[in-house]
């Protein structure tokens, strides 16, 4: 479950993504506008992390920008960090790229897996409690009851528009421009409002299997 919070963001997160997105050798020019499609998020099993994952377009060209959101700097995480916002209910909060959170990385898989643990928005206001319901519709899952493990991803390549990870078990392939196609077996799809078809957000394949 994710709680929004009724909040002021200084600078807001699609001005973090249009500062940063352009800087990546995977990104839009500078000069090509950025349209948010929509987003999702995971849940953080400690509750602590917020693990937000942004469908953006520009220049015709969908790009998939993972973000996660902490009340302290990550140690390590320094050529992930986006930058600082302010939060006006939550106070400073770094942000980083997914793909350099072990956090992201592990939820990504395992909803990848399992299609469980995309987040219910809930947000409070005046008393009341209502539903944030997610723009972005996500899929995945096709995992057995087999205990395996979901952590410990480190990024090895980059293939055209893809980013590998693997960690002991699995190879985690992140498309940081989805395009449409059949969800993976095991991977996670996405559609939103004016996309009926799936786009492929990323795919996981056991390393015995490759």
């Amino acid at each position: 479950m994710a709680l929004f919070h009724v909040a002021t963001l200084t600078p807001s997160k699609t001005e973090m993504i249009e500062g940063w997105i352009p800087t990546q050798t995977w990104g839009p020019r500078a000069d090509q506008p950025i349209e948010v499609v929509g987003a999702f998020r995971f849940d953080d099993p400690e509750g602590m992390v917020g693990i937000e994952t942004h469908i953006v377009r520009a220049g015709g060209t969908l790009y998939q920008v993972p973000l996660t959101y902490r009340n302290e700097a990550l140690e390590g995480a320094d050529d992930a960090l986006l930058g600082t916002m302010e939060h006006s209910a939550l106070g400073t909060r770094w942000v980083y790229d997914g793909l350099g959170d072990d956090r992201y990385l592990t939820m990504l898989a395992a909803v990848a897996m399992t299609g469980q643990g995309e987040a219910l928005g809930l947000a409070e206001h005046e008393g009341r409690w209502y539903v944030a319901p997610a723009n972005v519709r996500i899929e995945g899952g096709g995992w057995t009851g087999r205990r395996v493990p979901l952590d410990r991803f480190e990024a090895v390549g980059e293939e055209a528009d893809v980013t590998i990870l693997r960690n002991d078990g699995f190879e985690l392939r992140f498309h940081r421009r989805p395009a449409s196609g059949s969800r993976p077996d095991l991977g996670l799809a996405a559609t939103w409002e004016g996309q009926d078809h799936p786009v492929v957000l990323a795919q996981v394949v056991p390393l015995g299997a490759r």
